[in-house]
């Protein structure tokens, strides 16, 4: 074992105990967390800047509002429910239309309005907030994802994350959704992340349960050599993103709508470590980059022109 820890250190490859102290306790100021966990706070911040946003339908707040769910939804049959202050996708349902019985989930299941109501209830709660302390539930627009990856995702919408360091893009992957994932983008629960290309915007390595796999288990077609639409403006986002959130370590997530374009989905400041597994190559290397280059990149343009450099 030891070997192997040897042979990550030397590839860069930064483990999570190495993140935490050399990167997230440093650089992350937690009077700033606010910012980003909480996804209600995150629109706001969004919506000043001038960013797109999924927009938001509902906000239930309190237990006695479950009861009139039906006429907060009204004109909208299919949308997003969400904690506010979840994390790691959980808690997050995805209606797609409204039945006799209920309502159907994007998986095809049905869930009738009192399964609703205790789900609402269970968000109100804490069930799926970050600390278990109590919540509020969001209601949103459902994202319908740009057609460029219908034949390598299965149900839900795609995103990607981009890891900001110190206010400069620095790594990035196409994270897509599978049977197994529930339709969920979520590498943890079984979805891909495809590694991709900083300057190019064009999908690389990708992995499933950190392992390397070439083709999508679900439409057995290929991940490797997919041009991400609108690159230059999702690296502007993402970078414009960290500055608004003052943190120098962040995850980025943006979901790419047909007819909307890039969308900003949640900011995240513990970004997670499989990104460097996707893309073949540990954070330190590039990071160590950034940090030469830095004195010498002040303005949001040097950066992202530095960015073509990586």
């Amino acid at each position: 074992m030891w070997k192997i820890a040897k042979e990550l250190k030397k590839a860069g490859v930064v483990g999570i105990n190495a993140r935490n102290a050399g990167y997230i306790m440093p650089l992350n100021q937690r009077k700033f967390y606010p910012l980003v966990d909480d996804k209600r706070q995150t629109k706001e911040l969004a919506i000043k800047a001038g960013l797109e946003i999924p927009e938001l339908y509902a906000v239930i707040e309190y237990q006695w509002q479950i009861k009139n769910f039906q006429k907060l939804v009204a004109g909208h049959e299919t949308f997003v429910i969400k904690p506010a202050r979840g994390s790691q996708g959980d808690g997050i349902t995805v209606i797609d239309q409204r039945t006799k019985n209920g309502w159907r989930k994007v998986g095809g299941s049905i869930i009738s309005d009192n399964d609703v109501s205790y789900y609402l209830s269970n968000i109100l709660s804490g069930m799926y907030s970050l600390a278990n302390q109590p919540d509020v539930a969001l209601v949103e627009y459902r994202v319908n994802f740009d057609p460029v990856f219908s034949k390598i995702t299965y149900k839900g919408v795609p995103d990607i994350r981009v890891v900001v360091y110190r206010g400069v893009p620095a790594m990035a992957m196409l994270r897509l959704p599978t049977k197994e994932s529930d339709g969920k983008a979520n590498l943890h629960k079984g979805g891909i992340g495809a590694g991709v290309d900083i300057k190019t915007g064009i999908t690389t390595t990708a992995v499933q349960h950190d392992k390397v796999v070439e083709l999508h288990p679900d439409t057995n077609l290929p991940v490797a050599n997919l041009q991400i639409p609108n690159w230059e403006k999702i690296l502007y986002i993402s970078a414009l993103s960290a500055e608004l959130s003052h943190l120098g370590y962040l995850g980025v997530d943006i979901v790419l709508d047909e007819n909307l374009g890039p969308l900003i989905l949640e900011l995240n400041a513990r970004p997670g470590l499989a990104i460097q597994i996707a893309n073949r190559m540990g954070f330190a290397a590039r990071f160590h980059q950034i940090d030469l280059a830095l004195p010498n990149l002040e303005t949001l343009e040097e950066k992202l022109a530095f960015v073509a450099q990586l």
